[in-house]
């Protein structure tokens, strides 16, 4: 059914919601959604939308994902599409697919960048902007009169507007002039400017069903990065308030659920009903946030949510002094998933809060949020401008070295300045990288860290951390030839390692079904939570990833330059190399297995 209908059919009274997921990147994880999306069926969605993939990248696990939510979850489900690197034939593919399986509602965007690229350029002229996209489907013989079509508002402007908000709201007004039923904002924290922005649409004549777009936090990580990401505003108060608890991912995530309580109760005490709910694939938050709101049950009349007060707030005891748990994120992929504190990794939790928080590349690989690095499911392009002009091994090196000491702050493989972390062992990751072995991602062992050390600790407070050394990184085919021998000469049954190449060839003594966990917490009242779990399938799964940058980092450049033709070598010949060693009592011991 069209949502378009089914708005106007409710009971205007009521509140309606729509909850937002993206395709996850590994089979199993793929499999976990579909049970987390039944469950969360249950609190009765007007829909569900599924993100289509900057450049159509998930394209089929876009539809399959979509057809199956529509199909045996009988939710109508709402298909994003873009047209990034979209021509005709596949924006026509993916419509006849879509009305075969039975999906009659769409969200049409212009779409992000595709990889490689720092500014938008279509590849087909007729499909250069969302209004575009809106007009060609209407105007279809097959299509025009089967979809609901939504697009997208921007609240603070869109990047590529500068912020120009009459300009946005032209392009909004052009949009819903070309038959566009209904618009999803993009998600924002400010809710004094998003109901400015409302009533200047509403002014302009614009009357098709707004949805505002709302992210409960999750961590303060991940929050930091999508602030980034989007260019959304933050408010003071809310900045003030995540600085103070930052260190303590429970609280930040409390927090996260009580301001988007308190954001929807703000706009449905101004008559805005409906809210579209971006889950970054998790179920524990926004469950929450229905809960508090009194929207699983039967009273859910915005006239009472008006009076209805929060029922618990973040602790006021804020006293701990600790810093946050920064991310490492050139030398520490694990510390990308620790602080994004994926709370739990085994399959006898809690299904619904196993994977509570966003996990990073080396988290579970069958959460349905396995690797997510924003909103959508996208890893982060790389910035061109970031990137050098490497022309020999050794200025790749160099590049590698430069970022190591704080001289560039960021690497194709690392979106953010190293953190305090690597500086525990910076003379070893150093050490390998001046060899020619360039570090993607590290950690020192530890050996219960509080969990409110302002370098190590992560997680709840009271609580002790643990790791086990790992280190990650690219060399030649003859080295990993010398690492194995090292490792069964030295290694006395301590140390698993993996390594792959580009061709798919693998090698190492990771089996199929390790599961080695290289980062734990312990905490009061808790199991174990696992938060860095290094296993063949989520290596496999980022070898793939790696030596995609590789790819994309060599596209920057013309065919038949020194830099193309030097990239394209490394990314043929080099092997990503993967050692983790047990003893997470001995600080030195990984390293002086290289020694």
């Amino acid at each position: 059914m069209k949502v378009i209908d089914k708005i106007a059919s409710r009971d205007a009274s009521r509140p309606f919601y729509f909850f937002e997921f993206f395709p996850p990147r590994t089979d199993q994880g793929f499999e976990n959604l579909l049970s987390r999306i039944a469950r969360l069926a249950f609190l009765k969605p007007l829909a569900l939308s599924v993100t289509w993939g900057a450049g159509g990248s998930t394209k089929e696990r876009s539809l399959d994902l979509a057809g199956i939510t529509q199909k045996e979850h009988k939710v109508d489900t709402i298909l994003h599409l873009t047209c990034t690197n979209m021509l005709q034939g596949m924006v026509d593919d993916a419509l006849m697919t879509a009305k075969q399986r039975g999906i009659q509602n769409l969200l049409a965007l212009r779409g992000d960048p595709p990889k490689g690229k720092e500014e938008w350029l279509p590849i087909d002229a007729q499909f250069q902007y969302g209004v575009h996209l809106v007009k060609y489907i209407r105007d279809h013989p097959d299509f025009g009169n089967y979809f609901c079509i939504g697009v997208a508002g921007y609240p603070e402007g869109h990047p590529d507007t500068d912020n120009d908000e009459d300009a946005e709201i032209e392009f909004l007004k052009a949009k819903v002039d070309a038959g566009a039923d209904y618009i999803i904002t993009q998600l924002f924290y400010d809710v004094d400017k998003f109901l400015t922005w409302h009533a200047k649409v509403r002014a302009k004549g614009i009357t098709v069903p707004i949805i505002p777009g709302v992210m409960p936090i999750q961590t303060f990580a991940s929050f930091q990065r999508l602030i980034k990401l989007t260019g959304t505003s933050v408010p003071e108060q809310v900045m003030h308030d995540l600085e103070a608890i930052k260190h303590d991912d429970q609280l930040v995530k409390d927090f996260g659920v009580n301001l988007a309580v308190d954001m929807v109760q703000r706009l449905t005490a101004e008559g805005i009903n409906g809210i579209h709910f971006c889950t970054l694939n998790l179920e524990k938050s926004v469950q929450r946030v229905l809960e508090k709101l009194g929207w699983t049950g039967a009273q859910n009349s915005p006239t009472l949510l008006k009076n209805k007060l929060i029922e618990d707030t973040v602790s006021n005891d804020l006293s701990v002094a600790a810093k946050t748990a920064t991310t490492d994120a050139a030398a520490s992929l694990a510390s990308i998933s620790k602080t994004d504190g994926e709370a739990g990794a085994g399959e006898l939790n809690n299904a619904a809060s196993w994977d509570d928080f966003p996990n990073g590349r080396f988290g579970d690989f069958k959460s349905p949020a396995y690797g997510n690095r924003d909103p959508w499911g996208n890893l982060t392009h790389i910035a061109p401008s970031h990137l050098g002009s490497p022309k020999t091994i050794g200025d790749l090196t160099n590049i590698f070295l430069d970022y190591l000491h704080s001289k560039r702050q960021t690497t194709p493989f690392s979106p953010e300045p190293l953190s305090a972390e690597s500086a525990t062992i910076l003379p070893h990751i150093e050490k390998l990288t001046k060899r020619g072995w360039w570090t993607v991602g590290s950690q020192p062992a530890v050996d219960g860290a509080s969990s409110s050390d302002p370098v190590f600790g992560w997680g709840p407070r009271s609580g002790f951390v643990f790791q086990k050394g790992f280190v990650e990184f690219f060399c030649d085919e003859e080295d990993v030839d010398g690492i194995a021998r090292r490792i069964h000469e030295r290694g006395r049954g301590w140390v698993h390692w993996i390594a792959a190449n580009a061709r798919g060839d693998i090698r190492g003594h990771a089996a199929s079904d390790d599961r080695n966990a290289v980062t734990w917490g312990v905490f009061p009242g808790q199991e174990i939570i696992q938060t860095t779990i290094i296993e063949k399938e989520s290596f496999l799964s980022w070898k793939d990833e790696a030596y995609s940058i590789w790819a994309e980092w060599a596209s920057h450049y013309r065919p038949g330059t020194e830099e193309r033709e030097l990239l394209d070598q490394i990314r043929k010949n080099r092997w990503l190399v993967s050692v983790v060693h047990h003893d997470y009592k001995d600080t030195d011991a990984l390293w002086m297995l290289f020694d």
